[in-house]
């Protein structure tokens, strides 16, 4: 996979929808990993924008991201009650408690605009996360020389990637910061290490394995390889690079003993994302609770509070991902980060 794009080494810069900008995904690519752009949570132009603005800052190749949940199912009673649940937030932040909530991302998987737009930009690589999209979509990635990556959680999700043909299967171990790649939440999840994971699809999987979950340093590098795959992807290592959109109390919280407490909750977007535990998480999982609004629904109403906490200072209500691994995050800049992890990784020929 690599090798076929050029691409020096073996490892990902995670995507992160939010944190991921055009200037970490090009310093990311021209330091030698493959850079990457979240799309998921943009609009088709302003999707079209950040590639367009990484293709400014790098001629290396990029993986732009997609979401390929199933759409919400809404259920208007639900979402009022999972409202209540987070009325005495609302009132904290003086805002009133909102009438409704929307569906905010659209999945890929409805979604032919996104994919005119990708044909017509034609990124290197196209990932995947929440499932796959159609063969035929697949197959018009093919016709136009895009390679192909997808998230698996588990075997089962694998073998559909593998049978479906993409190029590249990332093992998402359930160390990993940011939403679960689950394909179907209302499964029963096994929650694999990613070493276990890793070893279970290399061992049978035909298609090259990526590692990501916990993966903050190139020993953690070195042991993916070991382990069978063919590189790792690492997000939360690169959340503290001065290229990342994390804002001032997202890197504070990395840089303190918060980090070392971290979640996997729904009650932020209504799929189970990982990410540094603060009020709004324990507020919404105490006891007695109603079920979360539907994913990307429960997420539209964590955002509107969000957004009014932080006018008065307060960011107690962010969605601010994050592995297990975030004790180990360093502060240094993209390209200096990939260099130190090529080198401990005995990358460096």
């Amino acid at each position: 996979m690599f090798r076929d794009l050029s691409v020096r080494y073996p490892i990902v810069q995670a995507p992160m929808a939010g944190v991921s900008t055009p200037a970490l995904a090009a310093a990311s690519s021209n330091a030698g990993a493959l850079g990457s752009l979240g799309i998921g949570a943009s609009t088709v132009p302003q999707a079209r924008k950040m590639i367009q603005e990484a293709r400014e800052l790098t001629d290396k190749p990029i993986n732009v991201n997609v979401f390929c949940h199933t759409p919400a199912i809404r259920d208007r009673a639900r979402e009022a009650a999972w409202l209540q649940r987070l009325a005495p937030l609302f009132s904290e932040v003086g805002l009133e408690l909102p009438t409704k909530i929307d569906e905010i991302y659209k999945s890929f998987l409805d979604d032919d605009e996104a994919l005119r737009m990708l044909l017509d930009e034609r990124p290197e690589v196209v990932s995947f996360h929440f499932g796959l999209p159609s063969a035929d979509i697949l197959t018009a990635f093919r016709g136009v020389g895009i390679k192909t990556m997808a998230s698996a959680t588990h075997p089962r999700e694998a073998s559909a990637l593998e049978d479906a043909g993409v190029d590249a299967i990332v093992a998402q171990g359930i160390e990993a910061g940011g939403h679960r790649g689950v394909f179907d939440a209302d499964l029963v999840d096994e929650r694999l290490s990613t070493s276990v994971l890793v070893r279970m699809l290399a061992s049978r999987s035909k298609v090259p394995i990526i590692a990501a979950g916990g993966i903050m340093d190139g020993a953690g590098i070195r042991a993916a390889l070991d382990l069978g795959a063919v590189g790792a992807q690492l997000g939360t290592a690169f959340v503290l690079c001065p290229e990342s959109a994390a804002n001032a109390s997202y890197r504070e919280n990395l840089k303190s003993a918060r980090a070392g407490i971290t979640r996997l909750t729904t009650t932020l977007s209504g799929r189970p994302a990982r990410g540094l535990v603060n009020r709004f998480i324990e507020h919404a999982e105490a006891a007695g609770g109603p079920p979360v609004a539907a994913y990307p629904v429960a997420y539209d109403a964590a955002k509107q509070l969000n957004a009014a906490a932080v006018k008065i200072g307060n960011n107690e209500f962010a969605a601010q991902w994050a592995g297990q691994g975030a004790p180990l995050s360093r502060e240094m800049s993209a390209a200096d980060l990939i260099a130190t992890l090529a080198r401990e990784a005995n990358l460096i020929e």
